[in-house]
């Protein structure tokens, strides 16, 4: 029995065999995926690679890994910090937080270089040194305040813009269009970055959100007083069945009136802020000017 057992296996492993050796089954589907490469024209991977441009093949392996680097060694709320930072800059996403920790890594790597290009300046010891810690603080805090600057100045567009898109909002909205196309209207109308940011709150709406979640997500966007006071206009109508015409007509009166006290504002510090360049530049060219020429005649005199 046992024999015949041996006999019966090796005959089914010699007609495998066979049958493999007849029929090369593992080799034809990589010919026919070969051949269908072939008939796509499909490039090979080393020519693909080699077609993409030098800077996305040697550049931004190396900004990944510092990113990486970034991500790894940056405290956790400082990275929370700095996603909500660029959010209000309105450079949302997970590639611009990736590209500002590269950037922020890159340059504390560079302070070690700033110190063996300082010592070869040629220039005294306290010199080098005031210039080495110059450069050092500027790489450590210099994309802070960059970014710090950015998102200042974008707010300062936001409430400079606000008043006039609520205006064409206002007059679309009794016009007899609904919110949403008059938004749109506007958006198209009137651009900046309040227009995208009105943008990405119709994307929003149209992917399934409601108006006062998208409004929420807006003013965390943004940031901005006068516009916080807009969205929670927007949602208090919504919730209680308030005229919308009415209310925006409101709040266009309102912002007009609070861009105008900014700008009374502005111009009230004006002269504080110009005192310092007059006490520390005009006034000594003054005193030189009107001066000198006697102090020269003293000198002369005194000889």
């Amino acid at each position: 029995m046992l024999l015949a057992l041996v006999v019966v296996g090796l005959g089914i492993a010699i007609g495998l065999l066979a049958v493999s050796a007849l029929v090369p089954v593992g080799e034809r589907p990589a010919k026919q995926a070969l051949r269908q490469i072939e008939q796509y024209g499909a490039q090979p991977i080393r020519e693909q690679e080699l077609a993409a441009p030098l800077w996305n093949r040697s550049v931004v392996p190396i900004l990944s890994a510092f990113a990486r680097l970034g991500h790894r060694y940056t405290p956790s709320g400082y990275v929370d910090a700095a996603r909500k930072k660029l959010a209000l800059s309105g450079r949302s996403g997970q590639t611009s937080l990736d590209h500002f920790l590269a950037l922020r890594v890159t340059l504390i790597l560079l302070i070690p270089v700033y110190a063996v290009v300082c010592v070869f300046l040629p220039t005294s010891g306290v010199i080098q040194l005031s210039i080495f810690l110059f450069l050092a603080f500027a790489s450590v805090l210099g994309p802070d305040a960059i970014l710090n600057r950015q998102i200042e100045a974008r707010k300062h567009l936001i409430r400079i813009r606000l008043p006039d898109t609520l205006d064409l909002l206002t007059i679309s909205v009794e016009a007899g269009l609904g919110f949403d196309q008059a938004l749109e209207r506007t958006v198209t109308n009137v651009p900046g970055p309040l227009s995208d940011e009105f943008q990405r709150l119709l994307r929003e709406v149209q992917a399934g959100a409601t108006r006062s979640d998208a409004l929420a997500s807006l003013d965390d966007r943004t940031d901005v007083a006068e516009l916080r006071s807009f969205t929670l206009a927007i949602r208090q109508a919504d919730t209680f069945g308030i005229s919308i015409g009415r209310l925006l007509r409101a709040q266009a009166d309102e912002m007009r009136v609070k861009r105008r006290q900014m700008i009374q504002e502005e111009a009230q510090k004006a002269p504080v802020k110009m005192l310092f360049p007059m006490v520390f530049c005009i006034m000594p060219s003054l005193f030189v000017i009107v001066v000198g020429p006697a102090v020269i005649n003293i000198l002369k005199n005194f000889k």
